[in-house]
């Protein structure tokens, strides 16, 4: 099997993404998905996302973790996903498609992605952390000197561990710079180790500074091991509404790769 193939990457957090408004990809083979994202046999990606067509909107968004398995929404796939869409004329400036959560509306200029998230109803918060769900699962911690902590072997513990269980969770550690600044490490389940960036991540983190009074700003940055994104909100009684993950989203190369089942 032939499959041409698109490679983005937004803060470091990088896709393969594959143009099938023909439908003609096989999306339940979870070996072909991984094969794709494996950095050593594949061609290399946190995680494969497919445009498919959509009867209302301008596209679909169906998005893999580079195991295999179709997962919740990423934020900064859908960020990229947008800059796919709009290197293929789909929109000019401004677009809504479906994901796995619900419609996603977003903007495209030179480069930077601003897409609206889904509104937060709930922030869960407990003693030693916070949970919400941006459209993915998310655990926030609180941690000092951020850039020596061990990401991969706690953010597994608490993937895995009580009140996630099987299902597991997302894991960001948080580092306040600022009032309005955040520097965030995520552990990704799905990937099953610490990414450079992750939408959904800091989308979570800057609702969940904001619940727990650590900043009064409603437009917050985020540093991560990738680059720096930046996240708006508008708090109201019943939650948070107009939620914008903003920052770059950059083609890196296309290919065609031939995959022996």
């Amino acid at each position: 099997m032939e499959i041409t193939f698109y490679k983005y990457q937004g803060t470091g957090n990088d896709f393969v993404i594959i143009d099938n408004r023909d439908l003609s990809f096989p999306r339940e083979n979870k070996k072909l998905v991984n094969f794709l994202c494996d950095r050593r046999f594949g061609v290399g990606a946190d995680g494969l996302m497919l445009l498919n067509p959509s009867d209302t909107y301008d596209f679909t968004m169906i998005y893999y973790n580079s195991d295999g398995t179709e997962s919740t929404m990423c934020g900064n796939g859908g960020r990229c996903l947008v800059a796919f869409a709009y290197k293929l004329d789909i929109f000019k400036k401004e677009t809504t498609f479906d994901a796995i959560d619900g419609l996603h509306y977003a903007s495209y200029k030179n480069g930077i992605t601003n897409l609206q998230m889904i509104d937060v109803s709930s922030v869960k918060i407990h003693n030693q952390y916070c949970f919400l769900n941006t459209g993915s699962p998310h655990h926030v911690q609180l941690v000092q000197n951020i850039a020596e902590f061990d990401v991969k072997s706690n953010g597994e513990k608490i993937r895995y561990g009580a009140p996630y269980f099987k299902e597991g969770t997302n894991v960001n550690f948080v580092e306040p710079l600022g009032n309005d600044k955040f520097k965030v490490r995520t552990y990704e389940r799905g990937v099953e180790d610490e990414t450079l960036a992750c939408g959904t991540g800091v989308t979570a983190v800057a609702i969940a500074m904001y619940e727990q009074k650590k900043t009064n700003q409603t437009t917050i940055s985020l540093q991560v091991e990738g680059g720096e994104l930046e996240v708006s909100f508008t708090p109201t009684p019943s939650g948070y509404k107009n939620v914008f993950l903003k920052g770059p989203a950059t083609f890196v190369f296309k290919g065609v790769i031939n995959y022996h089942a």
